[in-house]
């Protein structure tokens, strides 16, 4: 018996294959990533054994043939609607058939209420939920904290099986699969233990082969790692043909539903959500939920228009100067880059003169979420403008523009967007960089243009 297996080492960065421990990766270059598992011996090398060559098991007969490009027939994609605006948006339209789709995100973030509430709202399609985590009494807790549902077709089966839970796939026939989560499910073909490299790179294979074969979407639920990727081997993400990533600060109600790969559609899109008592509750409109209202006038807060993929709203920026108190001084951002806080206010000490060497800075981005758009840097020196002199800005004017390391003010992408954004809400001014060819029509915003840092400040300040 102990001829029939060996140890082979996997990474589980990429899934590469080593039959000895390798310190360093050399497809992925990643260190220390490599685990030994015990698994079946080839079964090629047993047909090599008995001199079948790759040619001999081809079947002349495929159905499968190479076709031209302009012969291939095409139809309208047909979508399932998820019932849920936010969750189509971000799949591009709904769910396709046939499609595999994998979510992952942090521990208690809400992936299980995100997909548990779709699938129990999705009309008309029989679906069947497989839990390798949750018995069906946790579910059935869960789905009457949800509330009311319209799925009157949705059955749960609690099961780690790979080959039973395609027993129950044959037996329900599904029209939507549910397998929450991956890392939990095991295949008798793999000698190793669940959540191993091996054993997510041949369920996922097998889920993959049944959903493309039967032409039923199926939803996957992942884990990440504590760098935030995706757990398991590289090649999960490349074997599915969606990656969402739901996220957000468990300290804070908000949650984002990204698309970091789509085959279906953009991956520019996201989805955002308010955890309450009864669920996820769609924000259609994230700007509201991202400005405060001030019944006075406060400093170091300044109003910014920028874009989380082809989606513009306005977010709050918070900004504190004051003395260092220990000599050295503290600069801490939440929701921001330190380092390009760091930049920015080198360029106000340098360019326009601001003495910020010896005075602790805090940044905040208000909502509790993680931005990354250059735009927001003309509002981030702003608020730290504000919060230096002490002065309140204007409430109803919000900025739009890339800081530069020699001061000046460079353009941004979308900008359209940005001032329509920052009109509905009825802001009355918007300041921005030099454009060329703006069309502004129709437009009753006042839209003011500033080609330095000194320029923008001499705009706020009056």
């Amino acid at each position: 018996m102990a001829g029939k297996y060996k140890s082979v080492y996997f990474c589980s960065n990429c899934g590469g294959e080593s039959s000895k421990w390798l310190g360093k990766c050399p497809a992925c270059g990643e260190w220390n990533t490599f685990v030994e598992e015990v698994v079946k011996k080839e079964s090629t090398a047993q047909a090599a054994a008995k001199g079948k060559s790759p040619m001999s098991l081809v079947e002349t007969n495929g159905k499968s043939k190479p076709t031209l490009i302009e012969n291939v027939e095409t139809t309208d994609e047909v979508r399932y609607d998820t019932a849920c605006g936010e969750f189509n948006r971000v799949l591009g339209g709904g769910l396709v058939p046939g499609s595999m789709v994998l979510i992952g995100g942090e521990p208690g973030i809400g992936k299980s209420t995100l997909v548990l509430q779709v699938v129990l709202n999705i009309v008309g399609k029989k679906t069947l939920y497989v839990s390798g985590e949750e018995s069906l009494k946790q579910l059935k807790m869960r789905a009457e904290r949800l509330g009311t549902y319209n799925n009157k077709q949705c059955f749960f089966v609690s099961e780690n099986s790979l080959e039973e839970i395609f027993v129950h796939i044959k037996n329900v026939e599904p029209e939507l699969v549910i397998i929450d989560s991956i890392q939990t499910i095991s295949t008798e073909a793999v000698e190793s233990s669940p959540g191993s490299v091996s054993q997510v790179r041949e369920c996922a294979a097998s889920i993959l082969r049944y959903a493309k074969e039967s032409n039923v979407p199926v939803l996957v639920i992942g884990h990440i790692t504590k760098d935030g990727t995706i757990a398991g081997p590289k090649i999960l993400e490349h074997i599915v043909d969606t990656v969402l990533q739901f996220e957000g600060d468990q300290h804070y109600m908000y949650r984002i539903l990204r698309a970091i790969k789509n085959r279906f559609g953009s991956t520019s899109e996201i989805g955002i959500f308010e955890m309450m008592g009864s669920g996820l509750r769609e924000v259609t409109n994230p700007s509201e939920m991202l400005l405060s209202e001030h019944t006075q006038n406060l400093s170091g807060t300044a109003i910014g228009a920028m874009m989380e993929g082809v989606r513009p709203f306005l977010i709050e920026v918070q900004s504190l100067v004051s003395t260092a108190a220990y000599g050295t001084p503290q600069r801490s951002a939440t929701g921001y880059d330190t380092r390009r806080l760091n930049m920015l206010l080198a360029v106000l000490e340098k360019r326009v003169g601001f003495k910020l060497a010896q005075k602790d800075v805090f940044l905040n981005i208000a909502g509790g979420i993680r931005v990354n758009d250059p735009a927001l840097d003309l509002a981030i020196i702003s608020s730290v403008l504000s919060s230096n002199m002490d002065i309140p800005l204007d409430p109803h004017t919000c900025l739009a523009g890339e800081v530069g390391l020699s001061g000046e003010i460079r353009p941004v992408n979308r900008i359209e967007q940005r001032i329509m954004e920052a009109e509905k809400l009825g802001f009355k001014r918007i300041i921005i960089p030099n454009f060329k060819n703006l069309d502004l029509k129709g437009t009753k915003i006042k839209v003011e243009t500033a080609n330095t840092v000194a320029d923008a400040f001499k705009m706020l300040l009056g």
